[in-house]
């Protein structure tokens, strides 16, 4: 997916779910500061999920040679990364909502990892009782 089109779908994404965020915040009685970020929430989303369409496995490495280098035209008001990490803790939940929101429709395909593990030495393997009743079946 092109960056502008992901960033768009969050972006609407966002501003949604910061309204009612904020609602169910002022609901609860909780209260949280309000204060000015540099980068805002859709950004920060729109990079993390970014990250897992390219094909860098790490992701400092990708924030600073990557984003940082390539993406400052986006992202103008870009942070360091250590700053990232910490804006990147407060996305946990806008995160995993957006991705439940965007899930495909469920085929009944699944794959299934079949590789056995071992879960003590072979020697101990009869005298084990870790999974003892799970194994039998009860």
């Amino acid at each position: 997916m092109e960056l502008e089109k992901l960033f768009c779908d969050v972006d609407d994404f966002c501003q949604q779910f910061e309204t009612i965020w904020r609602q169910e915040l002022l609901s609860n009685g909780d209260r949280k500061r309000n204060n000015k970020l540099n980068l805002c929430l859709s950004e920060v989303l729109t990079i993390i999920i970014y990250f897992h369409q390219s094909s860098y496995r790490n992701f400092k490495y990708y924030y600073i040679k990557h984003v940082c280098n390539y993406f400052r035209k986006y992202f103008p008001n870009l942070v360091s990364y250590n700053r990232f990490i910490e804006l990147n803790k407060s996305t946990l939940i806008p995160l995993c909502w957006y991705l439940h929101l965007r899930r495909a429709q469920n085929t009944g395909i699944n794959f299934i990892d079949s590789t056995f593990i071992e879960i003590c030495l072979t020697q101990r393997a009869k005298r084990n009782r870790v999974f003892k009743d799970l194994a039998n079946g009860t």
